[in-house]
Parts: C-alpha cells; sequence; structure tokens
C-alpha cells in the first residue's frame, strides 16, 4: 500500500463548507453531537479559537476546532471522516493541537465525549484522563440520552 500524504493547515470561516462536509460525514445524526455552521461560524468569530484542517493527498480527511483562553484550552470538535479514521488522521491532528497548546502557553487541555464514542482510545493514547461524567448529555434525534464523559491532559508549564 502506498504512503498517503498527511497534511495540517489553519483554517478559517471561509473553510465552513469542508467542516460542514466532515461532520456529516463524521458524526453519526443518531447522538447530537455534529454543530450546525452558524454555531460553528460563531465559535471562529471568538479570540482563541483554532481550527485545523486535515488533508490527505489533498482530500479534507478531519478537522480540530479548540479554544484557549487564560492558560487553558477545550478541544471543542475532533472529526475524521471515516475512510481515514485508523490511518493516523486523527493522532496528526491530536499531536498538532497540543504542540499549538503548548506554543500558547496552555496547561491544561479539556474535552468531552459520549461515553462509548471510538475516539476514545486516541484521546487515552495521547495521555487524557477522565475526570468527570455528564449523565444524558446528548441527546439523539431517536430521543434516547447518552452520557458524556470529560478528559483533562496536564501539559505543565511550558
Amino acid at each position: 500500500m502506498a504512503t498517503r500524504l498527511i497534511t495540517l493547515r489553519q483554517g478559517d470561516a471561509r473553510d465552513a463548507g469542508i467542516v460542514d462536509a466532515l461532520m456529516a460525514a463524521a458524526f453519526d445524526p443518531r447522538f447530537g453531537e455534529a454543530w450546525t455552521r452558524s454555531q460553528c461560524l460563531g465559535v471562529l468569530a471568538m479570540p482563541g479559537v483554532r481550527l485545523l484542517l486535515a488533508t490527505v493527498d489533498d482530500e479534507p480527511a478531519g478537522f480540530s476546532l479548540t479554544r484557549a483562553i487564560a492558560g487553558e484550552a477545550e478541544l471543542l470538535l475532533l472529526a475524521v471522516a471515516p475512510p481515514f479514521r485508523r490511518t493516523g488522521v486523527g493522532r496528526a491532528l491530536m499531536d498538532a493541537v497540543v504542540a499549538d497548546c503548548r506554543m500558547q502557553d496552555v496547561t491544561i487541555l479539556h474535552l468531552e465525549v459520549r461515553a462509548d464514542n471510538d475516539a476514545l482510545y486516541l484521546y487515552r493514547a495521547t495521555g487524557f484522563a477522565k475526570v468527570g461524567e455528564r449523565r444524558g448529555y446528548y441527546r439523539g434525534r431517536d430521543g434516547r440520552q447518552y452520557d458524556a464523559h470529560t478528559y483533562s491532559l496536564a501539559l505543565g508549564s511550558t
């Protein structure tokens, strides 16, 4: 199998269409986790927000959305399109998010994730530790509620 090139770049509001398409591909609508375009655009306008886009051989493969403020950051969204899962795209995005947080003197990175989301393996491998739980946080299209787990990664001082 040929090596495929993963490329990362900073994104902005002009990339909203790419983000929409990646969310539609990556997030199962049963769980109610995807954001609307207006939610994404609203967050992108806030200070400290970074959008990072991943492509594989020039094809959009994933993205991360983070917000850093006052020495802390939150991974708001991480999406990898199904054909690119377990190919290193998620790991490349996470490594870049952590490096970017360190460059911004962030000492702790937080995230929340549906309790049975496969991305938990990536987060744990990155060093995140579970710090809490939110019962019934997500509401799916069928009205069913899903728990969220909160995780943190201590980055220490830089």
